[in-house]
């Protein structure tokens, strides 16, 4: 297939489940695609937790979601107790990345809040611009590495915030995986890093993902500022980056930086 990455390697290192739509995306434009899950993301919610939540759930003024898994464990919970969308009552809901969002509308719900930019502190300052916060109630579903730069700057404006964690985010052991051999052996044109956990996970795997002599050493990509950040503080060099966090923006800063094979 011809395309602007037709004979381009790149590695993608998203969870299995999270990989095939930039995968399937990179495939489409021409590049030979190797999935390489640095990390996994399971269900983790505390029963207590849980029920301490739902059974308040109406005093709740917003609901923050920060990642399509937050949505989808969140909901796969609600939905096993209460068997009727209603019962969220008058909720509004916040919410950032195309991938959440569209995880919400399959749920004919309607986000309230959404910034046009892919981040915690985006979408804190949209909340915020609301003018609704001061005394209200909100619960912000997150995972067991998810920042504090939300509830931070909620409470600044005077909002009572809860956090439910429903996942955990936990490093993959590629030391037999048949992906990290086949990336030993062959390397990559690129490598592209969706968030700063995988990248994380991927440097603390050093040893089990070295080239060996003749592999192509790729290039770094990034999917935004906070992941750069987080890639120079494990010693990841960033080679180009988004313009905007979000995966068009990720393949768009790829196709730009590497193009077909020559």
């Amino acid at each position: 297939m011809n395309g602007p990455l037709t004979g381009r390697r790149i590695v993608v290192t998203r969870t299995r489940d999270q990989a095939s739509e930039l995968s399937e995306q990179l495939r489409g434009l021409g590049a030979e695609v190797q999935e390489l899950p640095v990390l996994k993301i399971s269900k983790s919610i505390s029963k207590d937790a849980l029920a301490d939540v739902l059974l308040e759930l109406g005093r709740y003024d917003w609901i923050v979601f920060t990642s399509a898994n937050g949505v989808r464990y969140f909901f796969d919970e609600f939905l096993r107790i209460y068997d009727d969308i209603r019962s969220l009552g008058l909720l509004r809901i916040a919410a950032i990345g195309d991938g959440t969002l569209r995880r919400i509308a399959e749920l004919h719900l309607k986000v309230e809040v959404k910034p046009k930019v892919a981040t915690a502190e985006a979408l804190a300052e949209e909340m915020i611009a609301t003018g609704s916060l001061d005394s209200a109630q909100v619960l912000v579903i997150t995972g067991n590495m998810n920042r504090e730069t939300i509830v931070t700057k909620l409470e600044a404006e005077r909002a009572i915030v809860d956090t439910l964690q429903v996942y955990q985010t936990e490093k993959v052991d590629l030391t037999d995986d048949p992906a990290a051999a086949e990336f030993r052996a062959k390397g990559a044109d690129a490598i592209l890093f969706a968030s700063s956990s995988s990248a994380e996970f991927f440097a603390a795997q050093a040893a089990a993902l070295k080239l060996e002599p003749g592999a192509r050493r790729p290039m770094a990509g990034s999917i935004g500022k906070l992941t750069s950040e987080s890639m120079k503080k494990v010693g990841i060099p960033v080679d180009f980056e988004a313009k905007a966090p979000g995966l068009p923006e990720l393949i768009e800063a790829t196709v730009k930086k590497l193009g077909p094979a020559k």
